[in-house]
């Protein structure tokens, strides 16, 4: 979803409100001034895509791909609405899902088909879902859009017996995102955008002057990236180089330049490194000893970093947009911090604040709604009494009991049908399909939970930044729990006795 982007004072920045699609939220305390460097992954990072072009163009590239190999894929086109990042894909099922935060699935499809809830019921009804089971594929990056639609799409081939290339769900995916790699390693995709890079890339002219700061604030800048050289410097200075001070370039702002990291094996192996010693050719040298500053490799490690900067752990925060390629691993293995952009965020924020007041109405009639389910409870209970002739009860005639619960039952329904259609014009807000990214119902999306566990920061854009300048000392919020709430109030009822709390 494309939405105009208006550039940041620099001292308007100090002094006005953030809004909030442009803030920074905080899961564990981070203090800026202790960090000494500040590692930037590239695409969907620093350098942001319009994702429905890009993804459109990374999926036909592939279904043509595969139309050369035989496969009946002639007409498929791409659908961006149906995909989000977060959702996980079954392998064994052939179906697309979105967990909650404990792993129980709240929506689902089958190929490009949506569930109901009793099918999805009855599918998943003893189903956890656990990421670290290879059945199933969890959607960390943007970039993961296109190959999802595409296996859907080839899933109902698959079903109505048109596909018969292979034998299972598993083997289609392994083929689809054989497919999508061999077409990023051949580089027909990334030419496309390199030749046509307004069509593909959407600047923000306040990510450098975001990253200005940092350094001018003494944070040592890195960037490192799964993406090659030659790439990388175009796409670089097509993004920054006009929106720096005169005579100074994106080289200028980074102490190390990394390309073809192979994150997120960057962070966990040793792999060896090479010096671009021709920046125009890409000539390399083998490299093997301390990185110097101002310098452009290839490959490498991150133990290789730490040791060149004399920095480890906590002195490192790394931002990136692929939740394990590039938070979960810097953080589990390095304990290195971490921030996540979240791009899809800002749109997301937008709806939730344009939806407040209707919030606060299903808010209020939710609260109406409890109150009259405790009453009808306590209602049953004291014709249960009267029926079995024990315990405490009110001396209400039972028929005149029975009355007012089928009455508080017909307010329900009443309740229920005005709820109803409120809560799934709010669901269907950011996406008709799935509904909130950091949602799942009424709990946080899976999604969430990796953001939570796994990255110090979260934003929707790096250039967010500059909202709170090097110096910031992000506090996180004071965890909260079910037992914090407010004890939901009863209103008292006629009809009903206060009870003792034990039996007499």
């Amino acid at each position: 979803m494309n939405r105009p982007h208006a550039r940041i004072h620099p001292f308007d920045c100090q002094t006005a409100a953030i809004h909030s699609t442009r803030g920074i939220f905080c899961n564990r305390t981070l203090n800026l001034r202790t960090i000494r460097a500040i590692g930037y992954d590239m695409d969907y990072t620093l350098v942001h895509y319009n994702v429905e072009r890009w993804e459109e163009q990374a999926y036909e590239a592939t279904r043509l791909r595969l139309e050369r190999e035989g496969w009946p894929v002639k007409g498929l086109t791409f659908d961006p609405q149906r995909i989000v990042r977060g959702l996980v894909l079954d392998l064994e099922l052939g179906n697309i899902i979105k967990p909650n935060r404990f792993g129980y699935i709240t929506r689902a499809a089958h190929g490009t088909q949506m569930m109901d809830f009793n099918e999805m019921r009855e599918v998943y009804a003893r189903t956890l879902i656990d990421l670290s089971d290879r059945r199933y594929i969890f959607l960390n990056t943007l970039f993961s859009i296109s190959e999802a639609w595409l296996f859907a799409q080839l899933v109902d081939l698959m079903d109505h017996g048109i596909l018969t290339q292979v034998p299972t769900y598993e083997a289609l995916y392994k083929t689809v995102r054989h497919a999508i790699d061999t077409t990023h390693m051949e580089g027909e995709l990334k030419a496309e955008i390199m030749q046509h890079p307004e069509l593909y890339v959407e600047p923000d002219p306040d990510i450098p002057l975001a990253l200005l700061d940092q350094k001018s604030a003494g944070k040592r800048l890195l960037l490192i990236t799964n993406s090659e050289w030659f790439y990388t410097r175009f796409m670089m200075r097509y993004a920054f180089d006009r929106f720096l001070p005169k005579g100074m370039t994106w080289r200028d702002l980074f102490e190390l330049v990394v390309v073809s990291a192979r994150k997120p094996d960057f962070f966990s192996l040793r792999a060896p490194v090479f010096s671009v010693v021709d920046e125009e050719n890409g000539l390399l040298q083998p490299y093997i000893s301390k990185l110097q500053s101002g310098g452009v490799y290839l490959g490498g490690n991150a133990g290789l970093i730490e040791s060149s900067l004399a920095l480890s752990g906590e002195d490192i925060l790394y931002v990136g947009d692929h939740i394990y390629g590039d938070v979960t691993v810097s953080k589990s293995t390095l304990r290195w911090r971490t921030a996540l952009i979240l791009r899809e965020l800002e749109a997301e924020l937008e709806c939730v604040e344009s939806a407040r007041l209707q919030q606060e109405q299903i808010n209020v009639m939710m609260e109406t709604k409890e109150a009259m389910e405790a009453e009808l409870s306590a209602l049953k209970l004291d014709i249960l009494r009267k029926e079995h002739h024990y315990g405490p009860t009110t001396e209400t005639p039972e028929a005149q009991l029975r009355q007012r619960a089928k009455q508080l039952r017909e307010e329900l329904v009443a309740l229920d049908n005005q709820i109803s259609p409120l809560v799934a014009e709010d669901s269907e807000r950011v996406n008709p399909y799935w509904g909130y990214l950091m949602r799942a119902g009424n709990d946080k999306s899976h999604l969430t939970r990796q953001v939570e566990r796994h990255a110090d920061i979260y934003m929707s854009r790096v250039s967010n930044f500059l909202f709170y300048t090097p110096f910031m000392y992000f506090r996180s919020p004071r965890g909260s729990m079910p037992h914090d709430m407010p004890t939901l109030e009863i209103p008292p009822s006629p009809h009903l006795t206060p009870r003792p709390p034990t039996l007499s």
